[in-house]
């Protein structure tokens, strides 16, 4: 069975983070996101694999199967670790194509771009920018 598109699983985290009243109960839930992440092997944290941009540290690992593209990524941060959760649940095990024809629009209907600090949105934007690179690599454009 086919998971849904990148535009159904946007809305279905919008509906998510509007069950939460306040942004402190949004950023446990982005915390407990990240607690969730498999776990990343050891040497897969090099500096080939780490995203510029971001301040904490982050390690992001692309497979190509096909038209489609597999992510996995840890970062040392609780809070980037969950946003690292939600890319994931976007974007890994999409067809290139479709990573590209969806601009993240999710980032505004969450709040995040009013919610996180300069620091976190430019990691947010920083590991998008390496998602959207490597599906553009794989699509050929």
């Amino acid at each position: 069975m086919d998971k849904p598109s990148i535009a159904d699983t946007e809305q279905e985290l919008v509906e998510e983070f509007a069950l939460f009243d306040n942004w402190l109960d949004r950023y446990q839930y982005i915390i407990d996101l990240g607690r969730q992440l498999p776990a990343f092997p050891e040497a897969e944290k090099t500096e080939e694999q780490k995203i510029k941009g971001c301040q904490s540290q982050v390690w992001l690992v692309t497979r190509a199967k096909g038209e489609r593209l597999e992510f996995q990524a840890i970062s040392d941060s609780a809070i980037v670790s969950g946003l690292i959760a939600i890319l994931m649940r976007l974007y890994s095990g999409r067809p290139a194509r479709e990573i590209l024809a969806v601009p993240p629009g999710f980032i505004a209907a969450i709040g995040l771009d009013q919610h996180l600090s300069p620091t976190r949105s430019n990691g947010l934007h920083a590991m998008l920018g390496a998602i959207r690179s490597a599906a553009a690599r794989c699509a050929g454009t």
